[in-house]
C-alpha cells in the first residue's frame, strides 16, 4: 500500500494542495505590503516615536567616527589637552544616547509586534468563522493553521523591526557615504572600487533567495498539515497499525521542509561572508592607500581613522539589509498567503435586505432543487422537491452519497442551491439572514462533537446565557442527567478535547441536550445512533423522541428500524427522491425501500 504526500480527491472537489509558489510570483506585491501595513495604523504614535528613536540612533551613529576624527586631528596630534575632556565627554555621551536610543527604539517596536501579532491572528481566525463551510471541504486545517501561526509571526517582524530597520540602514549608508565624501573624495572613491563587486553579490543572492524563501512557506505549511493530520487520526493510525507507515510519509514531508531551509540558510551564510569579505578589502584598500596619503601629508590621521570606522560601519547596515532581505522574502510569500486568504470572499453572503427569520413553525418546501459543490463537479441532487409540514417528522434513507447529508446542509444553509429554491415558513432561506435561520435550526450528528470544557460548558454551547436549572432540565429531556450525575463532578466535570473521556453515548446525549436546550424549531438528526451499541441506541432513541416533539424533523439514518415511526419516508437514489410514503406504504411497493428494508432485515 502506498499513499501520496499531496491530498486526495474527496467527494466535494480537490482539497487545496500544499503546493509550491508560482513561478511568475513576484517578490514585491503592493497591494498585498499596503495590506499588511494598514494593521500598523492603530499604533502609528508609537511607530511614528520609534522613527524619531531611529533617527536619533542614525544620527549618533554618524557622529562618533566624526567626533573621534576631531578628537585625534584637533587635539592629540597636536599636543593640545585644552578641550580633550570636552571632547570625550561628548563621545561618552553619544554612546550612552545612542544604547538608550537604541533600547527605546527596540522595546516600542516589540511593544507593537506583539500587539500587531495579536491583531493579525484574531483578524485571521474571526474571518475563518464567516467563510462557508465549502472553503474549510477544500483546504487543509493544518495550512490553515500554519497561516495563522507561522505566516503571521515572519510578516509581523516585517511590519514592526523590518521597515525601521531598513529606513535607518538607508539612512546610514547614505549618511556615511555623504560624510566619506566630505571628508576625502579621492580616499572615498576608492573606497567605492568595492561597490560593484557588493552589488553583483547583492543581485545573485536576491534572485536565487526569492524561491527558496517563497518554498520554506510552503514547506512549513505542508509540514503543520501534515502534523494536524496524524494527530487527528491517532486513533485510526493505531488501530491498523500503520505507526511505520505515518512514521515515513511524515519523513518526506519533514525532509522536504529540512531541505529548503538548508538551501534557504546556504545561500544567506553564502552572501554573509562575502559581504565581509569586501568589508575587509574596504579596510585594506583605506589603509594602503590612506596611510600613503598620510604619509604624503594630504589626509591627516584621524580622518583615516574614522574612514575606518565608517568603512566598518558601512558594510554593517548591508549585512543588515540582506538580513532583513530574507525576512522580506519569506514575509512576502507568507503574506500574499495571509492576505489572500483574509480577501476570501464567503460563498454564502447575507443579502443586503435580508432580514432576521421570524419565529419558524416547521413548513419546509424544496422546488425544483439541483446542487453541485462546485461547478466542475457533477450533480449531487437532481430536480429535488419536497413538502415538509410543521411538526412533521420526515426521514432520508437510501445508500451511501445519495445525497441525504445534502439536503440537510441545504435546509441549514450551510451551502447555497445551484437550481430552485428552499423555502421555509414560505420565506426563502436567502432573504432572511443566516445567523437568525440557524439558531433556530439543531443538529445531532453522527460523530458527536465536544469541546474541551465542562459538561455544563458543552451543554451551553448554543446558549451560553442559559441558567443551571436550564441546563438540568435540558439533560434530563435527553436522558442524560442521570450519569452526569455519576460523573466525579457531576455538571463541573472536565470533558476533554473531543471528549475522549466519556463514552460515545455518553457524548451524543450531551450533543442531544445541547440541542434541547437551544430549543430549536428545526431539528435535523444526522445518524444520530449510527456509531452506538443496540442498547445504547434505545436510549437515544427514547431522547431523541421526547425531543421530536412538536418540533419539524428531518431524520437521516442507514438502520431503519429507527425510522419505522417517521410521517414521511424518503428514499434518495443518486440525487433524486425515488420514493415516499409512510414505513407501511413503501413496504407494500417492490422497489428501492423494500429492497433495503429485505438487506437488512431478511437477509437478502
Amino acid at each position: 500500500m502506498t499513499f501520496n504526500i499531496t491530498p486526495e480527491i474527496g467527494p466535494r472537489g480537490a482539497i487545496q494542495e500544499f503546493g509550491t509558489p508560482p513561478k511568475d510570483a513576484s517578490f514585491f506585491n503592493r497591494d498585498v505590503v499596503v495590506e499588511m501595513l494598514s494593521f500598523l495604523r492603530p499604533y502609528k504614535r508609537r511607530m511614528i516615536f520609534a522613527v524619531l528613536l531611529m533617527l536619533a540612533v542614525t544620527g549618533l551613529t554618524l557622529l562618533i567616527p566624526y567626533l573621534i576624527k576631531i578628537a585625534i586631528d584637533e587635539y592629540i596630534s597636536a599636543g593640545i589637552q585644552q578641550g580633550l575632556g570636552r571632547i570625550i565627554l561628548y563621545i561618552a555621551l553619544s554612546y550612552i544616547g545612542l544604547y538608550g536610543a537604541t533600547a527605546g527604539q527596540n522595546y516600542i517596536l516589540s511593544w507593537v509586534a506583539q500587539r500587531v501579532l495579536a491583531d493579525l491572528r484574531q483578524a485571521l481566525f474571526n474571518h475563518l468563522q464567516k467563510l462557508s463551510l465549502s472553503y474549510h471541504d477544500n483546504h487543509l486545517v493544518g495550512v490553515t493553521v500554519s497561516r495563522v501561526i507561522n505566516d503571521v509571526a515572519v510578516i509581523n517582524d516585517l511590519l514592526t523591526q523590518g521597515i525601521i530597520e531598513l529606513v535607518g540602514d538607508m539612512l546610514v549608508l547614505t549618511g556615511i557615504i555623504v560624510i566619506m565624501l566630505s571628508l576625502s573624495p579621492k580616499l572615498a572613491l576608492y573606497c567605492f572600487t568595492v561597490l560593484p563587486l557588493m552589488v553583483l553579490v547583492t543581485y545573485w543572492f536576491s534572485h536565487k533567495a526569492r524561491d527558496a524563501f517563497r518554498s520554506t512557506r510552503q514547506r512549513i505549511a505542508a509540514l503543520v498539515g501534515r502534523m494536524a493530520e496524524n494527530i487527528t487520526s491517532i486513533r485510526v493510525i493505531t488501530a491498523f497499525v500503520q505507526e511505520k507507515m505515518v512514521e515515513e510519509r511524515f519523513e518526506q514531508v519533514n525532509r522536504a521542509n529540512r531541505d529548503v531551509n538548508v538551501e534557504a540558510i546556504r545561500l544567506s551564510y553564502i552572501f554573509i561572508p562575502s559581504i565581509e569579505f569586501l568589508s575587509t578589502l574596504a579596510v585594506a584598500i583605506v589603509l594602503f592607500f590612506g596611510g600613503r596619503e598620510v604619509m604624503a601629508g594630504t589626509v591627516t590621521l584621524g580622518v583615516i581613522v574614522a574612514f575606518l570606522s565608517y568603512v566598518t560601519r558601512f558594510f554593517q547596515p548591508v549585512q543588515e539589509l540582506s538580513r532583513l532581505y530574507t525576512t522580506m522574502q519569506s514575509a512576502m510569500a507568507g503574506g500574499e498567503q495571509v492576505m489572500k486568504l483574509l480577501n476570501t470572499e464567503p460563498d454564502i453572503a447575507d443579502q443586503p435586505d435580508a432580514v432576521p427569520m421570524p419565529k419558524i413553525k416547521g413548513k419546509i418546501e424544496l422546488k425544483n432543487i439541483n446542487f453541485r459543490y462546485r461547478p466542475e463537479m457533477p450533480l449531487v441532487l437532481k430536480d429535488v422537491n419536497l413538502s415538509i409540514q410543521p411538526g412533521q417528522a420526515v426521514a432520508l434513507v437510501g445508500p451511501t452519497g445519495a445525497g441525504k447529508t445534502t439536503i440537510a446542509r441545504l435546509i441549514a444553509r450551510f451551502y447555497e442551491l445551484s437550481e430552485g429554491s428552499l423555502e421555509i415558513d414560505n420565506l426563502d432561506v436567502r432573504s432572511v439572514t443566516q445567523r437568525s435561520l440557524r439558531r433556530q435550526i439543531g443538529i445531532v450528528p453522527q460523530d458527536p462533537i465536544l469541546f474541551a470544557g465542562t459538561v455544563e460548558d458543552n451543554i451551553c454551547f448554543g446558549s451560553p446565557d442559559a441558567p443551571h436549572a436550564a441546563v438540568v432540565e435540558a439533560a434530563k429531556l435527553a436522558l442524560a442527567h442521570d450519569f452526569i450525575e455519576k460523573l466525579p463532578q457531576g455538571y463541573k466535570t472536565w470533558v476533554q478535547e473531543g471528549g475522549v473521556n466519556l463514552s460515545v453515548g455518553q457524548r451524543q446525549l450531551l450533543c442531544i441536550a445541547r440541542a434541547a436546550l437551544a430549543d430549536p424549531r428545526i431539528l435535523i438528526l444526522d445518524e444520530a445512533t449510527a456509531s452506538v451499541d443496540t442498547i445504547t441506541e434505545v436510549m437515544i432513541q427514547k431522547a431523541l423522541a421526547r425531543l421530536l416533539e412538536g418540533r419539524t424533523a428531518i431524520i437521516i439514518a442507514h438502520r431503519l428500524s429507527t425510522i419505522r415511526d417517521a410521517d414521511m419516508i424518503c428514499v434518495i437514489d443518486e440525487g433524486r427522491i425515488v420514493q415516499r410514503g409512510s414505513h407501511t406504504d413503501l413496504l407494500k411497493l417492490q422497489g428501492r425501500y423494500r429492497s433495503l428494508y429485505d438487506q437488512q432485515f431478511a437477509g437478502g
